[in-house]
């Protein structure tokens, strides 16, 4: 997704709060986990979470998909005892070479959630990003 000067449109609004809750829950998450909850996590560790509550709290800066590539790339390098708790969808959010860690047929089912997004927003027909996304990992 690209963050332009212009107005996003409800589509893009969406999908774009959609993947800041999910950043905002792994966040959650992994503060609770070693090495994050520790008194002895290093000055690396402080760091990364610095660098991802910094994300979270400038959302539309300059610079905030290539930040975050780096983020998800470094939980895949670094922390991959937390990879579980990663949801897939901000690799495909962040893109780049998050991508790199994601298997064609997976990539495939995000291509298709984005192609039916834009759609809908070219026919100006509703759409649920969730409620396809759920759909599509044969959630219901």
């Amino acid at each position: 997704m690209s963050i332009s000067s212009s107005e996003p449109s409800i589509y893009d609004k969406e999908y774009y709060t959609y993947h800041l809750e999910l950043l905002t829950a792994f966040s959650t998450q992994i503060q609770q986990l070693p090495p994050f909850n520790t008194e002895f996590s290093s000055e690396d560790d402080q760091e990364f979470l610095a660098a991802l509550e910094l994300l979270l709290k400038q959302p539309q800066g300059t610079g905030f998909l290539e930040q975050g590539q780096v983020l998800m790339c470094r939980v895949v390098g670094s922390y991959p005892h937390l990879m579980p708790l990663l949801y897939r969808d901000l690799l495909w959010f962040f893109g780049g070479d998050c991508l790199h860690y994601m298997p064609d047929e997976e990539i495939a089912v995000f291509q298709r959630l984005d192609e039916q997004r834009e759609d809908a927003k070219q026919q100006n027909t509703p759409f649920s990003y969730k409620e396809a996304r759920a759909k599509s990992m044969g959630m219901h």
